[in-house]
């Protein structure tokens, strides 16, 4: 009657452990998942400001070749 006991002790503190082991992954996955959105949120006005910038210094250009021809 030990050996049954003992093994389902185990059983349920094996249960335990990986119960505690898969909060904390969901805890990072959260995690990452916020950086990940910061990170294209970023990236996206970074995107933004160089199509901006971007406009002008085309504008110039087309204006550059039309002067050439």
């Amino acid at each position: 009657m030990l050996w049954p006991m003992i093994a389902i002790a185990l059983g349920f503190l094996g249960l335990v452990v990986l119960g505690v082991l898969a909060v904390r992954v969901f805890a990072e996955v959260r995690r990452l998942a916020r950086a990940v959105g910061t990170a294209t949120e970023r990236i996206q006005r970074a995107s933004e400001d160089l199509e901006r910038a971007a406009v002008p210094l085309a504008s110039r250009m087309h204006d550059l070749g039309r002067e050439r021809t």
